[in-house]
This record gives C-alpha cells, sequence and structure tokens, in this order.
C-alpha cells in the first residue's frame, strides 16, 4: 500500500530518502486518480526498491503549490531527494518503470 505523504513528513520520506521516491499527486474526487490507485499498487509490488507514496491535493495544499501541481494526476519521481522527474494524467506499469529510470 502507498504511504501517504503530507506537508508534515514530506522531508523525512521524501526529500531524505535514499531509495527511489514515487509520489502521486491525487484527490478522491479525480477519476483518472482513482483508476491510477490500483496500477501504483500493483507497481510498488512488482518493484520493492521504490517508494511508492501518496499525496491528497486538497489536504495538502502547501505541497501541491510548491511542486506547481496543475493537473491530476500527477506523479512525480525523487533520487536522492530532488526531483528528477514528472508525468501527467494516467500511466500503466510499463509506463511508470520508464519514468522511474
Amino acid at each position: 500500500m502507498a504511504l501517504e505523504i503530507t506537508t508534515a513528513n514530506f522531508e523525512q520520506e521524501v526529500t531524505n530518502s535514499t531509495q527511489t521516491v514515487l509520489v502521486d499527486f491525487w484527490a478522491s474526487w479525480c477519476g483518472p486518480c482513482r483508476m491510477q490507485a490500483p496500477i501504483l499498487e500493483a507497481f510498488a509490488q512488482e518493484h520493492s526498491d521504490i517508494k511508492i507514496t501518496k499525496c491528497n491535493v486538497d489536504d495538502n495544499p502547501e505541497l501541491a503549490e510548491k511542486f506547481a501541481i496543475m493537473s491530476i494526476p500527477s506523479l512525480l519521481v525523487f533520487k536522492s531527494g530532488k526531483l528528477v522527474k514528472s508525468a501527467v494524467g494516467l500511466h500503466d506499469k510499463e509506463a511508470l518503470a520508464a519514468l522511474v529510470k
């Protein structure tokens, strides 16, 4: 299951992580976000070396603003605490694998 990211734990779980971290910016009212969730869960089971996280934009507007999230789902990839890639929209497992490389 994806770890819930909030303003309070972002630094600890993402910035200070030694793992590659994929953050899914989402909202409960977003249809494509709800479709992305099970794909992310399946991807997480196959890629234990990558930390899969979710950040609800409604509950954490500061993080959404910090990373200029304008559309959801938005997927951000962090390596060594630095943002290295991002993608917007619904992605299958193959596209997620390419994103985190």
